[in-house]
């Protein structure tokens, strides 16, 4: 018998055995037991569903690419620190998620530099505010080691 099978058999008896037992209470009636909560399953690890995959191909179909590999993902980094420290600022994740929505904004303008440019600067603008002449060199890079193929 697998785990879950096991833990939920175990909540149904323990649940069966509270509600046939009672107690009395002062004036002779019985109160209903408190059932406690059930159990919660057994946490197993959660591998990717072909649910998954719609998003993946959307995602493709958009022009953004798959996340990079390490290797690709440190040289990119280093590129983006080489053009200013404060556009990584620690958060590489983030650098990446927003080079990667960068792709897409190549792939959906691919005639209009001067929308993909202004559009790399507001999206990795923030506390920092980043002029035309570094979101040229942002695009550069996110081109160059995200989406060659744009």
């Amino acid at each position: 018998m697998n785990r879950t099978a096991t833990a939920l058999l175990a909540v149904v008896i323990a649940a069966a055995g509270l509600t046939a037992c009672g107690s009395d209470d002062k004036d002779g009636s019985k109160s209903a037991a408190k059932t406690p909560p059930p159990a919660a399953a057994p946490s197993t690890p959660v591998s990717p569903t072909p649910a998954d995959k719609p998003l993946a191909s959307a995602e493709a179909k958009n022009g953004v690419p798959p996340k990079p590999d390490a290797a690709t993902q440190a040289k990119y980094i280093r590129a983006l620190d080489a053009i200013s420290p404060a556009i990584v600022n620690g958060k590489e994740d983030r650098a990446v998620s927003r080079g990667r929505d960068t792709c897409g904004t190549i792939h959906s303008f691919p005639n209009d530099r001067a929308k993909q440019v202004d559009t790399t600067r507001q999206r990795f603008s923030g506390a920092t505010q980043f002029n035309a002449v570094q979101a040229e060199k942002i695009l550069a890079a996110v081109q160059t080691h995200l989406c060659p193929k744009n």
